[in-house]
């Protein structure tokens, strides 16, 4: 299918910002599975582009002079493949060991270590035990919007029993972390059929070894991450993913404010 993508953010500050520079990840990885057939960036100040060392496209913006607003308009085709079955290898630069590694947000605790040991035995994954943790953690952790945070932990939502689609892929990742399993982040565009989409999606990546490679799963809709899923970036956890990060020197109090419009057609 091919997924047609509108995406805009906009931030407005309370004051003049003197300085700013924010990191863009919102242009779609160069995965297998999927291809960009158009893709626009339109930004105020200037860019660079880079590939990351988890393999994401990331562009620098820089605005050196006095601004109140900063408008980030991406729009574009991306190419999914209808015959995804969540399985894959990519080509990034690091090794899936690194995504075995804790983050501030992803770091376990006993709980979610005993959690986890119910469906992955002995640090050995399947396809059938990853969704049954998936399942799992969507069964305690209900989706419920403005409870957390983008800085909340995997711990704090899990005790909380209520979270976004964030909180659900930063659970899962230190489930499978703690088990011995590398997992990682990934940020990107989700196609709802009729379901209103108003935001970026979020899912996992979790490795199953040499001879199976990446497994790609939905945590919040329970469902293998394939053809609905265009994927942006991926990193050990949401501050390596995110769609746009960066910092300001002046400016006061900031609103911001996103949009998102995706919609699809059939490949001829």
């Amino acid at each position: 299918m091919e997924m047609h993508v509108l995406h805009e953010t906009i931030y407005e500050y309370a004051e003049p910002v003197k300085r700013s520079v924010q990191s863009l990840r919102l242009t779609p990885r160069r995965d297998p599975g999927q291809r960009v057939d158009q893709w626009h960036m339109q930004t105020p100040g200037r860019t660079s582009m880079q590939i990351d060392a988890h393999g994401n496209v990331v562009h620098l913006l820089t605005l050196d002079t006095p601004h109140r607003e900063i408008r980030i308009q991406v729009r574009g085709i991306v190419e999914i493949d209808a015959h995804q079955d969540g399985l894959f290898f990519d080509q990034g630069r690091l090794s899936p060991l690194a995504y075995l590694a804790e983050t501030p947000l992803t770091t376990t605790s006993d709980e979610l270590h005993k959690f986890a040991a119910k469906y992955v035995k002995d640090g050995k994954a399947s396809i059938e035990s990853l969704m049954q943790l998936s399942d799992a953690i969507c069964d305690a952790v209900e989706y419920r919007k403005g409870v957390t945070a983008v800085h909340d932990t995997a711990s704090e939502a899990f005790k909380r029993g209520e979270g976004v689609c964030q909180d659900h892929a930063h659970i899962f990742v230190a489930c499978c972390r703690a088990v011995g399993i590398p997992a990682r982040y990934v940020s990107g565009y989700f196609y709802p059929g009729d379901v209103e989409q108003v935001a970026s999606h979020a899912w996992v990546d979790a490795w199953l070894g040499n001879d199976k490679g990446w497994l790609s799963l939905d945590v919040t809709h329970r469902t293998i991450a394939a053809q609905h899923h265009c994927r942006l970036a991926v990193g050990r956890d949401y501050m390596e993913a995110c769609p746009i990060r960066g910092v300001r020197r002046g400016g006061g109090d900031e609103e911001m404010r996103v949009s998102v419009s995706i919609a699809h057609s059939s490949q001829q």
